[in-house]
């Protein structure tokens, strides 16, 4: 069964605050991997904390999880030296979040991941970067 015929079927819930609950949790610093706010780093260093958010999650009755990937853009990951692990963090992320759903799922109740992804933190309609650098590269095809 999909997402989308699940649907068609009832309304499905999503998760919601990861942000939140992650801060409720109190990571400690060195856990950020001296990032800071940078909480996508967890999935690399704590993960045990990222499946537990998501475990609370369905064990309270969602559908979705939404994976900890919110600001998993090169720009943003770029602000905390971590450009380099974007591709690691967003699929360690999205298995995370699959693992967990695939211990909840059943036949009758199958559970969902959804790719989350954030605005960035800079905006070039307010000015705080350029349009070409806000874009997203885009690979040549050969």
């Amino acid at each position: 069964m999909s997402n989308f015929s699940t649907r068609k079927e009832r309304v499905v819930v999503y998760d919601g605050a990861m942000g939140t609950n992650i801060q409720k949790r109190k990571p400690h610093p060195r856990r950020l991997l001296g990032q800071g706010n940078c909480s996508e780093v967890l999935v690399l260093s704590r993960p045990d904390i990222i499946r537990d958010i998501h475990a609370d999650f369905f064990r309270v009755g969602c559908d979705i999880v939404e994976t900890n990937t919110f600001g998993g853009t090169g720009l943003v990951l770029g602000e905390f030296e971590l450009r380099d692990k974007v591709r690691e963090i967003n699929l360690a992320a999205a298995k995370l979040a699959r693992e967990v759903a695939d211990q909840f799922s059943t036949p009758d109740r199958p559970r969902f991941v959804a790719g989350s992804m954030g605005p960035t933190t800079k905006l070039p309609s307010l000015g705080h970067i350029g349009w070409d650098a806000w874009k997203p590269p885009t690979k040549s095809k050969p």
